[in-house]
C-alpha cells in the first residue's frame, strides 16, 4: 500500500472515463451545484441548437455547435476528475481484496476440540488456533502463544512483527500470515466489520462525507453562481436597450466562464484524495473531518508506553559489582532468563548475545532445573550443574543473599539507587547466593524521535507525553524523546483534563495512543490517532488508525491535512482569479460593436467576437483537466508561519490566476482562427 498508485495508470483512466458518462445523470450532478448549472446550460443549447438546425433559424451553426460541445466538455471533464480520484481509491481497494485470502479457520471450542470452518463463518469472541504458514482468518486479539507474522499485505512493510499475547502487541489483523510459532486469537469483529472491510469501504469512497470546510465552500460556490446567474440573467434586458441583443449561446457561455467552474470541478476531487493520499501513508481515516482538523492542529499528546517508546522495558546493560566480570554477570543473566517468556527476559536473553556473544543454544544438562518466576518469590532462575542462579526484585534477591548467609554489598544498593533515579528498573542476578550485579532495564525511546519532535515543533505543534510513570522517570523519558511538557502519573481522567482545558483555549489537540485506557481520551481529542498494534477500545475510540503504529505518523496526517486545505484554498483563489481574464475576453466582444469604447479592453487583442467568446469557453474547460495532476496530488506542504503560506499562495495561484488565462486565451484564439474554427 505505500507504493502510490500512478496518477496516470491506463486502468483507471479507462475506467475513470466511463465513470465520467455515468456522472451525467442528473440525480448525481445536482450534488455539485456548479456543474449542474453547466449541464443544464448544455442541455438547454443542445435543445436551441437541434431546434434551430430542424427549423432554419439557426444563427452561425458552427459556433453553436461549438460552444455546446465545449459546455460538454466542461461538464465531462469535471466528472472524469472525480472519476480519478475514486478511481485511484477503488485500486488500492482492489489491492486490499487480494490481501483478503479466502482460507479456512481453526475454531477451539469451550470443551477444547477443534473444528474448521470457513473463516468468513466466523463471529465476534470465536477463538482460534493458527499455526506457522496459515493466514489469520479474522480480526482479533492473541490471548496465547507468541509469534512472528507478516503484515505486509496490510502496512507494506516487508519485515515480519511479533505478536503476543498481553501487552501492546496482541493485536492482529485478518489477511496477515504467521511466519513462525503458532498463537491463539480471539476474533473481534463479524463477518464484514473487519478492519479490511472498513478500508476498502473507505478508499472506495462509500464512507466519505462532505467535511463543514467543503460544505462552506460548496455553500459560497453555490452563492456565487446564483449572483452570476441573476447578472447574466439581467444583462440581455440592458443589451436589448443598447440595441446590442444577445444569443442565448453567448449568454450561456458568458455565465459558465464567469461562475467558479475550476474549483467546482475539481473541489470533489481534492477532497477524495486528500483521503487517498492517507492511506498511501498507511493512515485509515474514519472521516474527512478528522484531516481537515489535523491540518489546524495545536497540541499532540502522546502515550508513552508504546507510543514514544517500544512498549515494554528491555534490558540495556549489564552492571557488574567490583570483582565480577562483565560476561561473567551476562551469561549469569542469560542462564537464569532462558525460560523467561516474558518480553523483559528475551530482551535480556538478546542482550546477552549481542553485546557478549553468549549463546542461547549452548547446551544445558538434563539435570537442569528451570525456576519460574512467581509473585511470592519475585525471583526466576535455573538450578544448573550444582549452581544456583537467580535474577529478581531487588529486596527478593537480598532476601535469598541473607538465606545463604552472605550479605549484600553496599555498592549493589548505590547501582540499584542510580537506575532509578534515571528512571529504570534493576534486577540483581545471584550465583550461590552471591550478587554478581545489575541488569538494567530501561524504556526504550523508539529511533529517531528526537528529530520527528524537533519536526513538528517547526510546525508550530507542541507535543506532550502523557504517562502513569513517576514524575521521575517521566522527566527522564520525555528529555530523552525531546517531547515539549508532560503529564505523569496520569489517570484517563487526567487526560480528558488536559485536552478540555487544551481545547477551551481554542487549540485542536491529536491525541495517539494504543492502551484501552486512552480510549476516552481518543475520543475526546479533535484528532485521535490509534495504533495498530494496540488495543480493539483503542482503535474504535479513535477516528484513525496508524496501520504501521508509528505515533509520529502523525506529521505525515498533519502534512496532508494542511495540503488537503491549501490545495483547496489555492484552486479556489486560482479559479476566482480566471474571471478577470474571462471579462476582458468577452465583455469586449459583446459589445464592442455597439460600443466602440469596449473595444479599448481587448488588451488581449482577439480577433473576433466569435473566437474571443469560443476561446474563453475551451480555456474554461481545459484548464479544469490541465489541473487535475496538482487536485490529486495536492499543493506542496513547507512547514512555514500561516501568514507565509498565505502570501506565498496568493503570489502563486492569485497571480497566476490572472497571467495564465490571458496567455491562455490568447493562444487558443490564435489556433482556432489559423485552422478556421472562428
Amino acid at each position: 500500500m505505500k507504493n502510490a498508485i500512478s496518477i496516470w495508470d491506463s486502468n483507471i483512466i479507462k475506467q475513470a472515463l466511463a465513470g465520467s458518462l455515468r456522472k451525467l445523470d442528473p440525480r448525481k450532478m445536482i450534488k455539485n451545484p456548479v456543474m449542474f448549472i453547466v449541464e443544464i446550460g448544455a442541455l438547454f443549447l443542445t435543445v436551441r441548437m437541434l431546434i434551430g438546425l430542424f427549423t432554419g433559424m439557426s444563427g452561425s451553426f458552427a459556433f453553436e455547435l461549438q460552444i455546446t460541445l465545449w459546455l460538454w466538455f466542461t461538464v465531462l471533464f469535471a466528472n472524469f476528475a472525480e472519476a480519478m480520484a475514486e478511481g485511484r481509491g477503488k485500486a488500492q481497494a482492489d489491492t486490499l481484496r487480494r490481501s483478503k485470502t479466502e482460507t479456512t479457520a481453526t475454531i477451539i471450542d469451550a470443551d477444547g476440540s477443534q473444528r474448521t470452518v470457513a473463516a468468513p463463518d466466523l463471529r465476534k469472541g470465536d477463538v482460534v488456533y493458527v499455526a506457522a504458514g496459515e493466514f489469520i482468518p479474522g480480526d482479533g486479539e492473541v490471548i496465547e502463544g507468541v509469534a512472528s507474522v507478516d503484515e505486509s499485505a496490510i502496512t507494506g512493510e516487508s519485515a515480519p512483527v511479533i505478536r503476543e499475547s498481553g501487552g501492546d502487541r496482541s493485536a492482529v489483523t485478518g489477511g496477515t500470515r504467521v511466519l513462525s510459532d503458532w498463537i491463539k486469537v480471539r476474533i473481534s469483529s463479524n463477518p464484514g466489520e473487519t478492519f479490511i472491510d472498513r478500508m476498502i469501504a473507505l478508499v472506495e469512497g462509500a464512507s466519505r462525507q462532505k467535511t463543514p470546510n467543503e460544505i462552506a465552500l460548496h455553500i459560497l460556490l453555490a452563492g456565487l453562481t446564483i449572483v452570476f446567474l441573476l447578472a447574466v440573467v439581467t444583462l440581455q434586458p440592458f443589451a436589448i436597450y443598447s440595441e446590442a441583443p444577445q444569443t442565448i449561446f453567448v449568454l450561456i457561455a458568458l455565465l459558465v466562464c464567469l461562475i467558479p467552474t475550476t474549483i467546482g470541478g475539481l473541489l470533489s476531487a481534492i477532497g477524495i484524495a486528500g483521503m487517498d493520499r492517507l492511506i498511501q501513508h498507511n493512515v485509515l481515516a474514519m472521516s474527512g473531518r478528522a484531516v481537515e482538523a489535523a491540518g489546524d492542529v495545536n497540541t499532540l499528546l502522546l502515550d508513552k508506553t508504546g507510543t514514544i517508546t517500544l512498549g515494554n522495558r528491555q534490558a540495556s546493560e549489564f552492571i557488574p559489582l567490583k570483582g565480577v566480570d562483565a560476561a561473567t554477570l551476562a551469561d549469569a543473566a542469560q542462564l537464569s532468563s532462558l525460560s523467561d517468556e516474558t518480553p523483559e527476559g528475551r530482551s535480556i536473553v538478546t542482550l546477552a548475545k549481542e553485546k557478549y556473544g553468549v549463546s542461547e543454544t549452548r547446551t544445558l544438562s538434563d539435570k537442569a532445573e528451570f525456576i519460574a518466576f512467581t509473585a511470592q518469590t519475585r525471583m526466576s532462575g535455573v538450578d544448573l550443574d550444582g549452581r544456583e542462579i537467580r535474577k529478581g526484585a531487588v529486596d527478593a534477591i537480598e532476601k535469598y543473599v541473607a538465606a545463604g548467609g552472605k550479605q549484600s554489598p553496599a555498592e549493589l544498593r548505590e547501582v540499584v539507587e542510580r537506575i532509578a533515579k534515571a528512571g529504570g528498573t534493576p534486577l540483581v542476578v545471584a550465583d550461590d547466593h552471591k550478587p554478581l550485579g545489575v541488569i538494567y532495564l530501561k524504556d526504550i525511546v523508539k529511533s529517531g524521535m528526537r528529530e520527528r519532535f524537533t519536526q513538528l515543533r517547526q510546525m508550530g505543534i507542541k507535543t506532550v507525553m502523557i504517562t502513569g510513570d513517576n514524575p521521575l522517570t517521566a522527566a527522564s523519558i520525555a528529555n530523552e524523546a525531546g517531547v515539549d511538557d508532560f503529564l505523569a502519573e496520569a489517570t484517563p481522567e487526567d487526560k480528558m483534563a488536559l485536552i478540555k482545558r487544551e481545547q477551551a483555549d481554542g487549540k485542536l489537540v491529536a491525541m495517539t495512543g494504543d492502551g484501552t485506557n486512552d480510549a476516552p481520551a481518543l475520543a475526546q481529542a479533535d484528532v485521535g490517532v490509534a495504533m495498530n498494534t494496540g488495543t480493539q477500545a483503542a482503535k474504535e475510540a479513535g477516528n484513525m488508525v496508524d496501520l504501521d503504529s508509528d505515533p509520529t505518523k502523525l506529521i505525515e496526517v498533519v502534512e496532508i491535512g494542511k495540503q488537503l486545505l491549501m490545495t483547496r484554498g489555492a484552486l479556489t483563489t486560482f479559479s476566482i482569479a480566471n474571471d478577470v481574464a474571462k471579462y476582458f475576453a468577452i465583455i469586449p466582444a459583446m459589445f464592442a460593436a455597439t460600443f466602440p469604447v469596449l473595444d479599448a479592453l481587448n488588451i488581449m487583442g482577439l480577433k473576433t467576437p466569435q473566437s474571443a467568446i469560443l476561446s474563453a469557453v475551451i480555456f474554461n474547460a481545459l484548464v479544469i483537466i490541465a489541473l487535475i495532476p496538482l487536485a490529486l496530488k495536492g499543493v506542496k506542504y513547507r512547514p512555514m508561519a500561516a501568514s507565509s503560506l498565505l502570501q506565498r499562495n496568493l503570489l502563486i495561484y492569485g497571480l497566476g490566476g490572472l497571467i495564465v488565462p490571458f496567455v491562455g486565451i490568447k493562444i487558443i484564439d490564435v489556433i482556432i482562427t489559423a485552422i478556421g474554427l472562428a
